[in-house]
């Protein structure tokens, strides 16, 4: 019976990502070293107990010995080892930090008590990512309430999701299966049902999955129809009355203000200028746009900045990978 039991005791979720076995080796590591300074000095403090115990027959005769090469040693050792362990950590999280260029990117927005995710294709989800194997995926995400945080256990990735702006994470499944998602961050009552599930499925499957449903508008195609209903082509094209900067290659570039500052267009940047648009005015233009703030909800607002990101670019979607 005891193989059967020990074989069920997990002490890491498994590894499915390309980045888990690298956090998990740093984890070990620091469970280690902290470990043994922990069993040392419980160790030492046991010995001195008993050793200068009341009535044990020990010489308390203070030592007269120059004491700066240990203090020295026990000073300047754990320094470098855990400055080192410092370097490997930052190393691991700037490597996760950094927007990976290459990506399939998927719209996540957080909701007491739900997870509502959307491909850029157009599938839309509940609780739930189909991602393909070997993919790297980029997840742009924002709450809709209150903060959230978007944590995949299997994959050692979690990033908070936070209302009012953008947040990213991004990995690469690298194994068959269903993984848990959990909501990593206390957001009410019903906190502990925030739960889903990735799906990573053969680059086929996926396909033939991402397809199934009927046909599909894609984000970037009901974003240029909410363009125009919004009527943001009255101001943003070159045969406008109203003269407003164009938006043909906007996304990616640096863009010159007013007040001096020059900021790069990225998402963030285009949601503030459609909700809060008099903080960041552009460099020869008047602050006549209107604020979208309570007009257009997160997954409009989605769709609009995806559109207005391909245009002049190439399609947003990643291509999938043939297995």
């Amino acid at each position: 019976m005891t193989g059967p039991i020990l074989a069920q005791i997990q002490f890491f979720p498994e590894q499915a990502s390309n980045m888990a076995g690298r956090v998990d080796i740093l984890f070990l590591c620091l469970l280690v070293i902290t470990g043994t300074v922990t069993l040392i000095i419980a160790a030492l403090i046991v010995f001195f107990l008993a050793k200068y115990r009341k009535r044990a027959a020990a010489d308390r005769t203070p030592v007269k010995s120059d004491s700066l090469p240990v203090e020295v040693t026990w000073s300047v050792v754990p320094f470098f080892i855990f400055l080192g362990l410092f370097g490997w950590g930052a190393n691991i999280y700037f490597h996760q930090s950094v927007e990976p260029r290459e990506a399939m990117e998927v719209h996540v927005i957080g909701k007491q008590w739900m997870w509502k995710l959307q491909h850029l294709q157009g599938k839309r989800e509940i609780n739930e990512l189909h991602v393909p194997l070997g993919q790297t995926i980029k997840l742009l995400m924002t709450s809709q309430d209150v903060i959230h945080s978007f944590f995949m256990p299997s994959f050692r990735v979690k990033q908070d999701v936070l209302p009012g702006r953008y947040t990213m994470q991004w990995f690469k499944a690298t194994k068959m299966g269903t993984y848990p998602i959990f909501c990593a961050q206390y957001c009410g009552t019903n906190h502990a049902l925030m739960i889903g599930q990735v799906v990573v499925m053969t680059p086929t499957d996926f396909a033939a999955w991402l397809k199934s449903g009927g046909e599909t508008m894609s984000v970037a195609q009901r974003g240029e129809q909410l363009f125009h209903a919004f009527g943001c082509s009255g101001c943003h094209s070159a045969q406008a009355a109203v003269r407003a900067p164009l938006l043909e290659g906007i996304f990616g570039s640096q863009v010159p203000l007013q007040d001096g500052r020059i900021v790069h267009a990225d998402e963030r940047y285009i949601r503030d200028c459609i909700l809060i648009p008099n903080t960041q005015i552009v460099a020869g233009f008047d602050p006549v746009m209107p604020s979208f703030q309570g007009r257009i909800s997160e997954d409009d607002l989605f769709a609009v900045i995806t559109y207005i990101k391909s245009i002049g670019a190439s399609p947003p979607e990643a291509s999938i990978p043939n297995r």
